[in-house]
């Protein structure tokens, strides 16, 4: 098992990418705390990673990422419960979309706060417990930070500076021990995708040369891969899970 014995943070665990991601953690004998700030979604989520993987030890805590208070709470409740961290995978995130003449600064706000200061909040304060176990940082990122999208100015903004954090913090940490990588999902079907049109959304699966959406069991798979010792000479990457979209 690539993860067994580690302690690994999921940020946003409660629904999508990063239930899927805490899920195959679980699998994979890592035990598992949820970090979401949906108190039912994290009931829900440790319900089902309890079926599926019954030996996993899984604990959730709500936190709101923006709120740096907060998140040092959940690094001390979280050592609490479980004596380490070994894993961090920054995966909250939210949408809030608008073409650049109509993006109100409460829409820029929330978005940055969450999506970009949030990943910041959640590693700077886990760091010194990552340290201490030479961890592994897994930032989840997107397409839209390397390329933009219509109407994402701040989401866009978000994910190419949180690949912009993957990489000073692989050159920081990775000399003590610390390896930091980040994903760039594609077009997975999640929850965030169902506010979009059908029509837009068939629009981007034609783009595909897999004519499909990604999967978030595939993202998790990486994301494991990206936290397990197999991976221990990686750092500083950025990998896309995008069925070719970039090609």
């Amino acid at each position: 098992m690539k993860l067994a014995g580690k302690v690994i943070v999921v940020t946003g665990g409660a629904q999508g990418i990063g239930l899927a991601i805490a899920e195959r953690c679980a699998e994979n004998g890592a035990s598992v705390a949820l970090w979401d700030y949906q108190a039912d979604a994290i009931a829900g989520a440790l319900e089902r990673i309890g079926e599926r993987s019954p030996r996993a030890q899984a604990a959730g805590f709500i936190v709101d990422v923006s709120d740096l208070a907060a998140v040092q709470d959940a690094v001390k409740a979280t050592l609490a419960r479980f004596g380490r961290i070994d894993g961090l995978v920054n995966n909250a995130g939210l949408v809030a979309d608008a073409q650049l003449s109509k993006m109100s600064e409460a829409q820029w706000d929330r978005v940055i706060d969450v999506n970009l200061k949030g990943v910041f909040n959640c590693t700077r304060a886990a760091v010194d417990a990552l340290l201490a176990s030479t961890g592994a940082i897994v930032n989840i990122s997107s397409i839209v930070g390397l390329s933009g999208n219509v109407g994402q100015t701040n989401y866009a903004a978000a994910k190419a500076g949180v690949l912009g954090m993957s990489k000073t913090w692989a050159r920081e940490l990775g000399r003590k021990g610390v390896r930091s990588n980040a994903i760039c999902p594609g077009f997975i079907e999640t929850p965030i995708l169902s506010k979009m049109p059908v029509r837009l959304i068939a629009e981007m699966v034609a783009q595909i040369p897999q004519k499909r959406m990604g999967q978030p069991r595939e993202v998790a798979a990486a994301a494991v891969f990206l936290l397990s010792a197999e991976a221990s000479y990686i750092n500083g990457a950025t990998l896309e899970i995008t069925g070719g979209l970039t090609l």
